[in-house]
């Protein structure tokens, strides 16, 4: 889970560069990352922490030039502790190449040994986005062979990289003297749009919300497989380069990921999670009448929607009885679950009139681990709560994801092997009301509008976590097992605070 962004202009596009990354910040908040292009020549800079503590004015200064890309890194695998591993990845041929990358390769490590021994190029990290940018740069070397770079040349280049490379990833890649090429893997798996703005910008984002945030206006999303190259001077080029693509998005975008104000792949991720608690709402009533509920109350912040729509529907009160402190950062060291839990505490806090006395249904986004769904439980019978019940506006979290999220393994996931009723007991709530996954997949699937979507409207939705379905078709057991060695946290006593309170939300960041 990554935010990339890309731009050519005809004026300096530094600082458009740090205020996309801004609007990006809820996608990753573990490195960022800028270069950009003047006369031939890549200026970056890049450095683990936010946006606003990686680029101080001297920074800005020394990233001069007119195109450029940039990227928040929240990392799924490799090293998350490397400031090599933060993005943009450099190679010096053929021509020089930079690229940002959101997705996860599902076969990093056989490309890393057919790198090495076919191609004859060397990778220094960990990180799948310089194995991907390897194979980019072997496959236009191979399509150009000294000539003059095309744009025929570039999508030749990136059909040869969808033959090879398997996974999620949405790509933008500055090519020196040339543009920027961008590219989606042939499932849509991860976002990516592009829109334009004055002094003849042409700007690529993971968002629709960084178009608008940044006076772009939204052209359309990059369809899965194609390939996107904008010269210099703005002149935007475009092919599919995929044999068979489809459009299967990653369901988890619109349950909590992206940004509400967005809309990725024609669907409004505000209006998907209002249909999510439309048909939560149904659920509810076949668990818990209605009359047993005082006050409706979200987990900030992506429920939300989820829960005013469902307070509507069933006629109850909704209150807020969470306050976040938006201002507590991640806490780096943390000496084991007992830690993370005073975690949560610091960030989240109670409004005691809200539960005092009172039978409460919290509404949340989705259970992962259940560690934080656990204590805030506790919270609310500490606040006086008579009764708590919780909803989840998705399914149970059962399978590890593959493709760019950071999921625990699934010995982590609390849902992974038990009952609904196993899971209640454990988090210690009265009743425990989940989403259907067929009920999730309409829901989200309703808040579409296809037009605009050309020859591909959404075809279905990777939702690999939920059902177990991962859509590229290549994974076994044995690679879940390899890709869960391969993530950057350990479930050990060094382990990092990753609850989802611990980083900045989407609506307030």
């Amino acid at each position: 889970m990554c935010g990339i962004v890309g731009v050519v202009s005809d004026a300096p596009v530094n600082q458009l560069i740090y205020d996309a990354l801004l609007l990006l910040q809820h996608r990753g908040q573990d490195a960022a990352g800028i270069v950009t292009q003047q006369d031939r020549k890549f200026f970056m800079h890049k450095a683990k922490g936010m946006v606003r503590d990686v680029f101080r004015t001297r920074n800005m200064r020394s990233l001069p030039g007119d195109c450029g890309l940039g990227q928040v890194r929240y990392p799924t695998a490799g090293n998350a502790y490397s400031e090599e591993e933060a993005q943009p990845f450099y190679v010096n041929a053929p021509f020089g190449i930079v690229l940002v990358h959101n997705g996860n390769l599902t076969n990093a490590k056989a490309l890393k040994r057919e790198l090495f021994s076919t191609d004859h190029r060397h990778i220094n990290t960990e990180s799948d986005s310089e194995v991907l940018l390897n194979v980019l740069a072997h496959e236009i070397e191979r399509c150009t062979r000294g000539l003059p770079l095309t744009p025929s040349d570039l999508f030749q280049a990136v059909r040869s990289v969808h033959r090879r490379v398997k996974g999620s990833y949405a790509v933008i890649a500055s090519i020196a003297g040339h543009g920027l090429l961008a590219f989606r893997d042939p499932y849509g798996i991860r976002p990516l749009c592009i829109g334009r703005g004055v002094n003849n910008t042409v700007m690529l984002a993971s968002e629709s919300v960084v178009l608008e945030g940044t006076l772009h206006t939204m052209e359309r999303d990059v369809a899965p497989g194609e390939a996107v190259f904008v010269d210099l001077k703005g002149q935007v080029h475009t092919e599919q380069c995929a044999e068979s693509p489809k459009r299967n998005p990653c369901i988890f975008e619109y349950v909590y990921l992206a940004r509400p104000d967005s809309v990725l792949d024609g669907i409004s991720v505000y209006q998907a999670r209002l249909n999510l608690g439309e048909t939560l709402a149904k659920r509810v009533i076949s668990t818990v009448p209605p009359k047993d509920i005082d006050v409706v109350i979200p987990i900030p912040e992506s429920s939300r929607p989820s829960a005013m729509q469902l307070a509507q529907l069933l006629g109850l009160p909704y209150r807020e009885g969470f306050v976040k402190n938006r201002y507590v950062g991640r806490t780096f060291i943390m000496p084991g679950q007992g830690t993370r839990k005073k975690s949560v505490r610091q960030k989240l806090n109670a409004i005691g009139s809200e539960f005092k006395g009172r039978n409460v249904l919290l509404v949340d986004d989705s259970i992962v681990r259940g560690t934080t769904s656990k204590e805030i439980v506790q919270m609310a019978r500490d606040a006086g709560a008579r009764k708590v019940y919780l909803a989840s506006a998705a399914p149970p979290v059962r399978y590890p994801n593959v493709y760019g999220i950071d999921m625990p393994t699934k010995d982590e996931l609390v849902a992974h092997g038990r009952t609904v009723e196993e899971v209640r007991e454990l988090i210690g709530c009265d009743a425990l009301i989940y989403q259907d996954v067929d009920g999730m997949k309409r829901a989200i699937g309703a808040a579409a509008d296809t037009t605009g979507l050309g020859d591909l409207p959404i075809g279905g939705f990777d939702a690999s976590c939920f059902d177990g379905v991962y859509v590229t078709g290549d994974i076994t057991s044995d690679d879940i097992q390899r890709i869960n060695e391969g993530r950057h946290a350990a479930t050990n006593e060094q382990e990092e605070d990753t609850s989802r309170l611990a980083l900045p939300n989407a609506q307030t960041a």
